[in-house]
């Protein structure tokens, strides 16, 4: 099952690569395969989310991904988007691990 994963922060800056080495990790150390990581700010998130099986981004964002959701898409919002073993957490609770 190889899905295109999209990471998203407030700015884009470091959160959201951070974020992203995080969930590689995650994804190597389970042998799961993606065929994309995109990490960028919430703004272009917003507009290109819909070209994402799943997206990762704070709880705070995830009111923002609404229509992606209704769409099939799965959004995943994190308290701490920097904790590999939350992303794990919800990994194994979408039955990817």
């Amino acid at each position: 099952m190889s899905k295109s994963f999209l990471v998203c922060c407030a700015n884009g800056a470091g959160s959201s690569m951070m974020m992203k080495m995080a969930l590689q990790k995650v994804l190597a150390e389970n042998n799961i395969n993606s065929t994309k990581i995109h990490h960028c700010p919430l703004s272009e998130a917003k507009s290109i989310a819909s070209q994402f099986d799943v997206i990762f981004c704070s709880q705070n964002f995830v009111r923002f991904f609404v229509e992606e959701e209704k769409k099939g898409k799965l959004v995943i919002g994190l308290r701490n988007i920097l904790s590999q073993s939350e992303i794990k957490e919800k990994l194994i609770e979408h039955k990817f691990i």
